[in-house]
């Protein structure tokens, strides 16, 4: 399935995000500044873009794969999300990003730090609080294999 999706881009010196190969399900953002980021403090990078995210969606903000290996930088809050409502003329997307490593990290105006890609949604409805969901349990965090 395609769409249109909506975007303002701050400076249109930089490119607008694209998909790079026609297997790929998200987009490229890159940084609209310089940034330096210092080791393990989380720093807001600004991607250069406003998005109208479709109602029904969100935009998901992830690490691309190779920049921890590349940069050592991950997303800091392991994935971001951007509502369908954040799309005013002063919301640009910022990644949060980590620099893992000992030594400063600079990202350079142009870099591509994250990838985004839409995600369908379901909103409940309603919350229905019971006494009891099920007589058996798993076993609790890390139980998936020993537990009966």
């Amino acid at each position: 399935m395609s769409m249109k999706l909506l975007i303002k881009r701050i400076d249109k010196s930089l490119p607008i995000p694209s998909y790079q190969t026609k297997g790929a399900v998200a987009f490229d953002l890159y940084a609209r500044i310089d940034t330096i980021i210092k080791p393990w403090t989380p720093t807001i990078v600004p991607t250069n873009i406003i998005v109208k995210v479709p109602e029904g969606y969100f935009l998901m903000l992830a690490s691309r794969s190779s920049t921890p290996l590349k940069k050592h930088v991950i997303v800091a809050n392991g994935i971001g999300v951007i509502d369908e409502d954040y799309h005013g003329d002063k919301d640009e997307i910022g990644v949060q990003l980590l620099n893992f490593s000992q030594e400063d990290v600079r990202i350079k105006k142009g870099d591509r730090i994250a990838q985004a890609l839409l995600v369908s949604i379901a909103k409940v409805q309603d919350f229905e609080e019971v006494d009891s969901i099920s007589c058996k349990s798993r076993g609790g965090f890390g139980s998936t294999k020993g537990h009966s």
